[in-house]
């Protein structure tokens, strides 16, 4: 079965210290609390917004995809969010080629709660088998929201709240109530008071908005954060058969990886039904030396696994009955690999990881087993260094 995939971008992002886009500092110093977030100081029984002007803290560095805040929702859209079906005007359908972003800051007395993760993104079918995403969503617990910039729309807070599928008014923030609830707007570095219904509030582009519910704060944090390099316009053609970087490690999967019983979960199968067929891409790259992704990964002579590698252009084969997830370190677990934050199928050193689904790219900062594998998704493994100062970009040819 074929499937035809459209121009990919991997990215890989370069930390860079105070060189964020999430708007300029003002007012004193602050610093990083737990999970990377500000620690600012709430008013002291201030509840008269009117008489209590917050200032602007010294924007705190993070790194992209960092968890901000305290867990308190769980991830995803709710059962009445956006789920697939078009809300408040925006339909879910293949992620945009392009984003900028807002952030958003939801506190609670003081107390700042994390954007949960994939809010706005819709896991995949046998029937649609990309999935698809909002042109508003989250994809990691930072409290970035992402903006398709493809049509050029303005979005607002009441579209985005809409798609998580929770409540936005005067005393009532996604199901925690309190009074006053006060909201600020960042948008590069001039900080001012929102007033009007907070489902109009438009989201400005590297702007932020904090939301204050009950005791509001003294000061407004900010954040400087991360940026991946610019795409390299000249697309890396993989054809069927090839070979992308530098032949590393021998084809086919080692003594310790799949020899035809199940490997967590996955069953390998002579003449497997091919229902779900998608394909995923990853590339390891090891002090600037991109390193091939072995051929004949998960095939063996009598079968094939789930997953599985044709050749070293780094792209994964799914061919599964049914839907399920696919995650990165079940591969490597019928590679016959470690996998871990220190170490990639033998070679140690710091690891970063890069997700980038069609343009939707971002740093990981999770478990590197628990990525998972999709339709669409480019995973790269940085080990070592120097950091890539482009990103590639992909010209596809058509899997098997």
């Amino acid at each position: 079965m074929l499937e035809r995939l459209g121009s990919r971008f991997v990215a890989i992002g370069v930390f860079l210290i105070l060189a964020g886009c999430g708007g300029g500092g003002g007012g004193g110093a602050t610093n990083a609390g737990a999970n990377g977030a500000a620690a600012p100081a709430p008013a002291s029984g201030a509840s008269d917004t009117s008489t209590t002007t917050p200032t602007l803290a010294a924007a705190t560095p993070v790194i992209d995809g960092t968890t901000l805040g305290d867990a308190n929702w769980p991830t995803g859209s709710t059962s009445s969010g956006g789920l697939g079906q078009p809300v408040s005007g925006l339909n879910c359908a293949l992620r945009s080629t392009a984003y900028t972003y807002t952030h958003l800051s939801i506190y609670q007395n003081g107390r700042l709660l994390a954007v949960p993760a994939n809010i706005g993104t819709v896991g995949p079918t046998l029937a649609a088998q990309t999935g698809c995403a909002y042109p508003l969503h989250t994809v990691d617990a930072s409290g970035k929201i992402r903006m398709d910039t493809t049509t050029g729309a303005s979005y607002t807070l009441g579209q985005f709240f809409q798609i998580w599928g929770e409540t936005l008014g005067t005393s009532n923030v996604a199901g925690v109530s309190g009074s006053p609830v006060t909201i600020y707007v960042n948008d590069g570095g001039a900080l001012s008071q929102y007033k009007g219904d907070p489902a109009s509030l438009v989201l400005p582009p590297h702007g932020e908005v904090t939301i204050m519910i009950g005791t509001p704060l003294t000061q407004i944090p900010t954040y400087a954060w991360t940026d991946p390099p610019p795409f390299d316009p000249k697309p890396i053609t993989l054809t069927y058969g090839g070979l992308v970087g530098t032949a590393y490690w021998p084809n086919g999967n080692t003594s310790t990886g799949g020899t035809g019983a199940a490997v967590d979960g996955l069953i390998c199968a002579a003449g497997m039904s091919e229902l779900y067929h998608v394909h995923a891409h990853l590339a390891i790259i090891k002090d600037g030396q991109w390193l091939a992704l072995p051929a004949n990964v998960g095939i063996l002579s009598q079968c094939n696994y789930e997953m599985h590698t044709h050749d070293q252009t780094g792209i994964i084969h799914i061919e599964t009955p049914n839907v399920k997830t696919f995650t990165l370190g079940q591969f490597f677990d019928i590679w016959g690999q470690p996998l871990s934050s220190t170490n990639v199928a033998g070679i140690s050193g710091n690891v970063v990881a890069y997700i980038n689904d069609n343009g939707d790219s971002r740093r990981y900062m999770g478990d590197l087993r628990n990525i998972e594998l999709t339709s669409l998704r480019d995973i790269t493994l940085q080990i070592g260094t120097p950091p890539i100062s482009t990103l590639a970009t992909y010209s596809w040819y058509e899997p098997q």
